[in-house]
C-alpha cells in the first residue's frame, strides 16, 4: 500500500521486533511453495515450439540470470531486512523514483497473472475435457470462480498449500519413474541419456532460443517473494542470500529435468495436439489415461490457487492505492462493510482477465503472450535490483579496497560490480527479447506511470509516494 516515508518511519518504530526463527531450510521450502514443482509443465509445449526443441536449454539459460539476481536480492535483503522487494531495494540502493517506476511496473504483474491463468485453464479445458463448450464460455466460468471466492473471502491455508504441494510433488516423482522406465524400455541408455535435448545442430538458432528464454523465465517468478520474510529469519545476512540461490538452483534443476526427460519421451514438438496441454500428452505416452487425468488435475488445481492469490494481491494493492488517494478513492479505495473486502477491485481484476483472455484469444498464442507480458515488469524489477546492487555495493563502498589484501579486493570487485552487471546484462538480454505484443502493452503501461510520477513530483523535485507490497 502507499504511505508518506513519515507514516512508514512510526510505523517501523511503533511495531515490536519479531522473533527471528525461521532457518534456512524453511525459507527454501517457503520458496518452492511460491513457485511449485510444475512451474515449467505448463510452459512446455508453448517453450518447445518458440526454442525450436531446446527447452531444456532455455530454462538452464533463464536459471543463470535468476541465480545471480537471487543474489543481488539476497545481499540488498541483508543492507534492508524490513521490506523484501524490488521496490524497496531499487528505492533505497538507487533512486526512489526508479524505484517507484519498478513498483508500478510490478502492479502490472499483479493485474496479469490471473490473466496467465485464465488463459492456460480455459486453453487446456476447451482443448482437452469440453471440446463442445467455447473457449468465452469456460474462460468465464474460471475468472468468475475466482472472483467470486475472493468476493466471499475465501482464501488457501497454509495446511492446504503443503497438501496442494505433495500432491504435485507426488504426480511428478511418478512421472520421472514411468518416463525413465519408457525411455529404458524402448530405446535403452542411449533413449535415456542424451544431449540432443540440450543442442540439436540441425535446429538450433541462437535468436530463437533467447526469445524463447524470454517466455521459459516464467518458470521462476516468485523466487523473490522469500526476501519478504526477512525479518521472521535468523541470520538473515546468510540465510536469506542462500535460500534465494538455492530456490532458483532447485527450480532450474528439478523443472530441467522434468522438461528434459518430456523432451526425450516426445522429441517432435510439431505432432503435440495442443502447445498449452502438450505435457499431459507427454504423461499419457508414459502413464496412460491415469497419469494424463492426475497430471491435469494437479496442474488446474495448481492454476486456481495462483489466480486466487493473485487475483486478491491485486485488488488489495489497488486498495492501498486507492485509500491513499492515488487511484480514485471512491472507487479503489471501496471496502465491502460486511466482508471488508476490495469488492470493486475483485471485480476489475476479474473483468481484466476475461477481457484479456479472450482479446489474447482472437489475436492467437495467448498463453505465451499472456506470459511474456507478466515477464515485462520482472525483469525490468530485476534489472533494478541487479542495478541496485552495483550502486550499493560496487560504488557507495569502493573506498575501502585499498586498504585489503589483493585476494579480498579482487573478490569484492567480482561480487559487488562484476556479477551484478552480468545479472542486469543477462536480464536486460531476455527483457530486449520478448515479444511485440508483451512489449507494447508493457511499453504503454510503463508510459503511463512517468506521466503519473513526473505529474505527482513536479517534475521529480519532491519524493514519489512509498508502495507498500507486502500486504499483497
Amino acid at each position: 500500500m502507499i504511505q508518506s516515508s513519515d507514516q512508514s518511519i512510526a510505523t517501523s518504530a511503533a511495531t515490536p521486533e519479531r522473533r527471528r526463527v525461521l532457518t534456512l531450510w524453511d525459507l527454501v521450502f517457503y520458496g518452492i511453495i511460491l513457485i511449485q514443482p510444475i512451474a515449467p509443465i505448463p510452459l512446455f509445449g508453448v517453450a518447445q515450439k518458440l526454442s525450436n526443441g531446446h527447452f531444456v536449454t532455455t530454462i538452464l539459460i533463464a536459471m543463470f540470470a535468476m541465480t545471480i539476481t537471487a543474489f543481488s536480492y539476497g545481499r540488498m535483503a541483508a543492507i534492508y531486512p524490513s521490506a523484501g522487494s524490488a521496490y524497496t531495494y531499487v528505492s533505497r540502493g538507487l533512486n526512489p523514483h526508479l524505484g517507484f517506476l519498478v513498483g508500478w511496473a510490478m502492479l502490472l504483474d499483479y493485474l496479469l497473472l490471473p490473466l496467465v491463468t485464465a488463459v492456460w485453464v480455459a486453453t487446456t479445458l476447451h482443448a482437452r475435457y469440453l471440446s463442445g463448450v467455447p473457449y468465452p464460455i469456460i474462460a468465464f466460468i474460471f475468472v468468475a470462480l475466482i472472483t467470486g471466492l475472493n468476493l466471499r473471502g475465501v482464501k488457501s491455508s497454509a495446511r492446504t498449500n503443503i497438501v496442494l504441494l505433495a500432491l504435485m510433488s507426488v504426480v511428478i516423482i511418478a512421472f520421472i519413474c514411468l518416463a525413465v522406465r519408457y525411455l529404458l524400455l524402448s530405446q535403452g541408455w542411449s533413449g535415456l541419456l542424451s544431449a540432443q535435448p540440450f543442442y540439436s545442430a540441425q535446429t538450433f538458432d541462437f535468436h530463437r532460443i533467447w526469445v524463447a528464454t524470454s517466455f521459459a523465465a516464467l518458470t521462476y517468478i516468485g523466487f523473490d517473494g522469500v526476501t519478504t520474510l526477512s525479518e521472521d529469519v535468523a541470520n538473515p545476512k546468510r540465510n536469506v542470500l542462500l535460500a534465494t540461490v538455492l530456490v532458483c538452483l532447485l527450480t532450474g534443476a528439478f523443472g530441467g529435468l522434468e522438461v528434459y526427460l518430456g523432451q526425450r519421451v516426445w522429441p517432435n514438438w510439431h505432432s503435440f495436439p495442443n502447445l498449452e496441454s502438450a505435457f499431459m500428452d507427454v504423461c499419457q505416452r508414459v502413464g496412460g489415461s491415469l497419469l494424463f487425468n492426475l497430471m491435469g488435475g494437479a496442474l488446474i488445481a495448481a492454476m486456481l490457487g495462483t489466480g486466487l492469490a493473485a487475483a486478491l494481491g491485486a485488488a488489495k494493492l489497488l486498495f492501498g492505492m486507492g485509500r491513499d488517494n492515488v487511484l480514485p478513492r471512491k472507487i479503489f479505495g471501496h471496502l465491502n462493510p460486511e466482508s471488508k473486502s476490495p469488492t470493486y477491485n475483485i471485480l476489475i481484476i476479474g473483468v481484466l482477465a476475461y477481457i484479456g483472455a479472450i482479446g489474447l484469444g482472437y489475436v492467437g498464442n495467448a498463453f505465451e503472450h499472456a506470459g511474456e507480458m507478466v515477464n515485462f515488469g520482472a525483469f525490468l524489477a530485476f534489472m533494478g535490483v541487479n542495478l541496485a546492487t552495483f550502486f550499493q555495493f560496487g560504488l557507495r563502498r569502493n573506498n575501502g579496497w585499498q586498504a585489503q589484501a589483493a585476494s579480498s579486493v579482487l573478490y569484492r570487485v567480482f561480487a559487488d560490480a562484476i556479477l551484478p552487471l552480468i545479472g542486469f546484462a543477462f536480464c536486460a538480454l531476455i527483457w530486449w527479447n520478448l515479444n511485440a505484443i508483451a512489449k507494447t502493452v508493457g511499453g504503454i503501461w510503463l508510459a503511463v506511470g512517468v506521466a503519473y510520477i513526473t505529474v505527482k513530483t513536479r517534475a521529480f523535485r519532491v519524493l514519489p509516494p512509498n508502495i507498500d507490497f507486502n500486504e499483497s
